[in-house]
């Protein structure tokens, strides 16, 4: 499903989009990084959520 804030239903959680202030919101709390830390992340690695968490766990 679209994480779109018109569509109700859950979440696509298995990808970020740097590009929806709600999605920033929501990843930087549940990684406890700053929107700049996951921004840097995304570009690093793309935006499945899977390879960000690992990179934040390498640092």
């Amino acid at each position: 499903m679209s994480d779109s804030t018109n569509t109700r239903g859950e979440p696509d959680r298995s990808r970020i989009n740097v590009h929806q202030e709600h999605e920033v919101r929501y990843w930087t709390q549940a990684l406890d990084v700053t929107e700049e830390e996951l921004r840097a992340a995304v570009e690093a690695v793309g935006p499945v959520a899977a390879k960000v968490r690992e990179y934040f766990q390498r640092g």
